[in-house]
């Protein structure tokens, strides 16, 4: 009788296993099929608001109640700030932003799509993505990474008065050319990090393609497709590129991605030439994926940082994302501040 119910109860466990492994999608080698498209905006912030301390989770009903009440202003941006076919403001240069005041204008409340809710994880809701620094915030930068920031932004602080001010300041000015403006401004990054991937305003959308030696990721956020290669070496530290390189390699069921290469200028802000990201691809049983990831910088950063999250499997499609910045306002942009040069007049002249 004992036998029976050992064996019974080994079946039916053996049966569960077997049950589970089968929900999830698998390619013909038995790997887990990562293939699809994902959205991996979410209300949940990066870091844990300070007057959390290191409390990592809320109650359920406090998560449906910032849910309900994002839907609400979701719906009510969508009534009343959300029309796509507005005109431009009827005039510009006095420095406010705000559509309609005088202003150049912006993106309405109609483009942005930063999730619709927090995550989830085992059955808990946590209250930033970031999970280590035990305090759910990114740790202090080194006191040389502030000063190169501090030092190659500092031609870009100028008041926005619809003069070019910046030429009473001494050296390079914000406009002399396409190389003086973000990479993000001249379509060649994302203005949210990819690598890791952070959920940004809006854009959030990817799409991966896998085979049994590259995994592909085709950002919506500013169409590139990052290569994987999975079981190879990095090439060497001399080709760097906006993305890095990535290599990755299976860990039973859980890819994992490391990169590096990257350049001085990169989609992580605060980050350097010596950034290394490790990330790891799990997939739920829901067809969702568990994204979770480590950064590395000790140029940058006083220590490594690491954050995890949810990708929602999705039924629609990776878009075209036209960055209007690169094809048009670049040309307006440049013209523009020499327009403004050529009117310039400097205090007491």
């Amino acid at each position: 009788m004992k036998k029976s119910l050992v064996a019974t109860v080994g079946v039916l466990a053996l049966t569960s296993v077997l049950f589970v492994q089968a929900e999830i999608k698998r390619t013909a080698s038995g790997k887990p099929d990562l293939s699809g498209v994902y959205d991996t905006g979410t209300l949940t912030p990066l870091e844990r608001p300070e007057f959390l301390g290191e409390t990592e989770y809320l109650y359920p009903w406090f998560a449906d109640l910032l849910n309900w009440a994002a839907g609400i202003a979701i719906e009510w941006a969508s009534e009343n700030e959300s029309d796509p076919d507005r005109e431009a403001p009827p005039q510009g240069g006095d420095g406010d932003n705000t559509a309609g005041s005088g202003g150049v204008g912006g993106y309405n409340a109609f483009w942005i799509d930063p999730g619709s809710e927090v995550f989830e994880m085992d059955g808990k809701v946590r209250t930033s993505v970031i999970y280590d620094p035990p305090n759910g915030r990114q740790p202090e930068m080194v006191p040389a990474a502030q000063a190169s920031i501090a030092a190659r932004y500092k031609s870009f602080l100028y008041e926005n008065d619809g003069k070019a001010s910046w030429l009473a300041n001494e050296g390079p000015g914000p406009f002399d050319g396409p190389e003086s403006l973000a990479p993000s401004e001249r379509c060649l990054i994302s203005f949210g990090s990819t690598v890791p991937t952070i959920s940004s305003l809006y854009n959030n959308y990817k799409r991966i393609v896998q085979t049994e030696d590259h995994v592909m990721i085709l950002q919506e956020m500013v169409h590139d497709a990052r290569i994987i290669r999975i079981d190879s070496e990095h090439t060497p530290d001399l080709n760097r590129k906006w993305l890095g390189d990535s290599i990755g390699y299976w860990e039973g069921d859980v890819l994992v991605v490391k990169t590096k290469n990257f350049k001085r200028v990169n989609g992580l802000v605060g980050a350097d030439e010596n950034l290394h990201v490790e990330e790891r691809f799990s997939m739920a049983e829901t067809g969702n994926l568990i994204y979770d990831f480590t950064v590395v910088d000790e140029t940058a950063w006083t220590q490594p940082w690491s954050g995890k999250y949810v990708w929602q499997a999705s039924e629609g499609k990776v878009y075209e994302y036209a960055c209007h910045e690169g094809n048009y306002a670049m040309g307006n942009i440049l013209r523009g501040a020499r327009l403004l040069e050529s009117e310039w007049q400097g205090p007491g002249e």
